[in-house]
């Protein structure tokens, strides 16, 4: 594996292989050119270095030599995991997808539209996950090639409209929905975007998805008393729901889905720290999916009602993941949340040091610590909810509400303001 200084690297340079971060995540696949929004990342996010097993190259490999590359490559993919041609797709379809990351267009934060079609589609796959949870406990099936193309049309609906689903499974969760079905949804939501921040390609960005959105799996060949109870467990049934990540394993190894998945499943509570279950593994042999799972599932859990719990508000969450308190967490994850989120993750209400008060609604790309706030009651020129940046000395996020202050706001706000 080789080093590259961020500070060498220029626009429009290609790398013969992959190029990934901290020697774990992938940021650009290969022959794909660099721009200067992915080199000021970098160096934003001080990372200092970036690594590839291949070489800087000024032009492309003739149409024959990356045909005969992209053939070995799958080829290599095939043996190692059995039946997973249906998610490596065409090399060139992958290039053009990952090709339009950050060309979003202008769109305004507060577009009802916008968020009118998150809130559907977040709704559409709460009702697709109850259903494919209940096909499964009633008949057994899991349809490998149906999930995927299911998750591929929500990567890619996240993709171009990140901001919007991020508010939605903040503010808009049906109370009426199994936990796990909810915790599901919300936590492969995160997981994706964690993944776009760390720039995964579309073909490992789906795996992921399908990761995720399976990763409670074996919560169902389970008894609900286990999971579905605010008393304090025995030891043995402890024990029992400590199996459920083997479970889940057992059964998608079963249907045949690609390793990557699998681990994905199984490993997704072990800890950097090997604290975790079930076979406390270390950092070094955790899954790149599994790790960002993880952290997903502490950060949905952490912000969510349960039977056994009050959540916290989002702000805390995101603060108390940053701590990472015995290094549980992979800090490159951690640092994507916090990108994707910021310090006041986006549907969180917020005090400003003016007096007013707003709700956050787009992260600020270059200062995580101060999102884009829309304040509340107040609109522009053309009649939208009004904007602003806080940062500086001019105007600052004083704190998040508390519980019972958004309570008593939202009570005084028609539904639709609560979702603008």
């Amino acid at each position: 594996m080789n080093s590259f200084n961020t500070a060498d690297l220029k626009p429009g340079i290609f790398f013969s292989e992959d190029v990934l971060l901290d020697k774990s995540f992938i940021i650009l696949n290969k022959m794909i050119p660099l721009n200067e929004t992915l080199i000021k990342a970098l160096t934003d996010w001080q990372f200092n270095q970036v690594f590839s097993s291949g070489i800087i190259q000024f032009e492309r490999l003739s149409d024959t030599e990356e045909d005969n590359k992209t053939e070995e490559k799958k080829q290599a993919v095939i043996k190692q995991v059995p039946d997973s041609s249906y998610i490596n797709e065409d090399i060139q379809a992958i290039m053009a997808e990952v090709a339009k990351e950050s060309r979003m267009e202008e769109i305004p934060v507060n577009d009802p539209k916008k968020l009118e079609a998150a809130e559907k589609t977040y709704n559409d796959y709460l009702d697709y996950t109850e259903t494919l949870f209940t096909r499964f406990t009633t008949h057994k099936e899991l349809d490998i090639k149906a999930i995927s193309e299911r998750i591929k049309a929500l990567c890619l609906f996240i993709r171009e409209n990140t901001r919007f689903i991020l508010r939605i499974i903040q503010s808009a969760t049906p109370q009426n929905k199994n936990f796990l079905i909810s915790h599901a949804v919300r936590s492969t939501v995160l997981s994706i975007t964690i993944a776009l921040q760390l720039r995964l390609p579309l073909s490992k960005l789906i795996e992921l998805g399908i990761s995720c959105i399976l990763h409670e799996l074996g919560m169902l060949k389970l008894p609900p008393q286990l999971y579905m109870t605010d008393r304090p467990l025995t030891i043995s049934e402890k024990k029992s729901l400590l199996t459920h990540p083997i479970l889940a394993y057992d059964i998608l190894k079963s249907y045949d889905f690609p390793l990557s998945i699998c681990l994905g499943v199984l490993e997704h509570h072990e800890k950097e720290n090997t604290s975790g279950y079930p076979q406390k593994l270390d950092g070094s042999k955790i899954s790149m999916y599994a790790k960002i799972i993880a952290v997903a599932c502490s950060f949905e859990s952490m912000t969510t009602q349960r039977q056994y719990k009050d959540p916290q508000n989002s702000n805390a969450a995101m603060i108390e993941l940053l701590k990472n308190t015995g290094n549980q967490y992979d800090e490159t994850v951690i640092k994507a949340l916090l990108y994707s989120l910021s310090l006041f993750p986006l549907g969180t209400y917020v005090y400003l040091s003016d007096g007013k008060i707003g709700i956050s609604v787009d992260v600020n790309p270059v200062d995580p610590k101060n999102p884009i706030v829309e304040l509340i009651n107040e609109t522009d020129e053309r009649g939208y909810p009004k904007t602003v940046q806080p940062g500086g000395r001019d105007l600052s996020i004083t704190r998040a509400l508390t519980d019972s202050e958004m309570a008593d706001l939202l009570k005084s706000m028609p539904k639709k303001a609560v979702l603008r």
